[in-house]
């Protein structure tokens, strides 16, 4: 036989079976596809209040963590903060709660789905000099974090009693720019990564 005819038998035999998965109702396909089982899903179910490490005698907040491609709250025991004579409460709460986001989640976090983007190295300082009262100075320019760590500090302090439950934080960096105000919205919770965009945040100053 030719190679003309054996190409030719081959054809009609490719075009015979095509003819009968589009019979079958069978779409065919050029990509293998996988008949495994479906991928595991997390819950996001916070589990019970989590106790810090030394705080039996704490008090409960609210912390966000990452869960998913969202923020989720979390409740968690808070060491009661012990400053020194002349610091600022609100500071004392706002390193607390960084230390909260900053520790590892717990086994049982872990399992519903939790996580933290929040740097380890990260610190928090009060406002300096013509800043607004309300501020917070971080070591790493706001913008300069990644997405979903920017995100759990504001929702975090944003939800703080201790902060003024404002729904949002001002806050800025180690430098001399302006404190910017990032609101803790329905949108930044569901699309941490909101962060990115440069207009989030409005500047801010002790005067405005």
């Amino acid at each position: 036989m030719t190679a003309t005819g054996r190409g030719w038998r081959r054809t009609a035999a490719v075009a015979a079976l095509a003819l009968a998965a589009a019979g079958c109702g069978i779409r065919g396909t050029s990509v293998p596809v996988d008949a495994g089982g479906a991928p595991s899903r997390v819950s996001c179910k916070a589990p019970a209040s989590e106790t810090a490490p030394g705080a039996s005698d704490g008090t409960q907040a609210t912390v966000y963590l990452v869960c998913g491609s969202a923020l989720a709250q979390v409740e968690r025991a808070v060491p009661v903060a012990k400053g020194t004579a002349g610091t600022d409460p609100r500071l004392e709460a706002a390193r607390a709660l960084l230390g909260e986001l900053q520790r590892r989640p717990s086994s049982d976090e872990d399992k519903a789905g939790f996580s933290t983007a929040v740097p380890v190295d990260l610190k928090v300082a009060g406002p300096r000099q013509g800043d607004p009262p309300d501020a917070l100075r971080l070591t790493v320019r706001p913008d300069d974090l990644p997405s979903f760590a920017l995100a759990q500090l504001v929702c975090t302090y944003g939800a703080s009693p201790a902060l003024g439950r404002t729904h949002a934080a001002v806050l800025a960096g180690p430098g001399h720019d302006s404190a910017h105000r990032y609101d803790c919205s329905a949108d930044v919770l569901a699309n941490p990564d909101i962060a990115q965009n440069a207009g989030w945040g409005d500047p801010l100053s002790e005067e405005g």
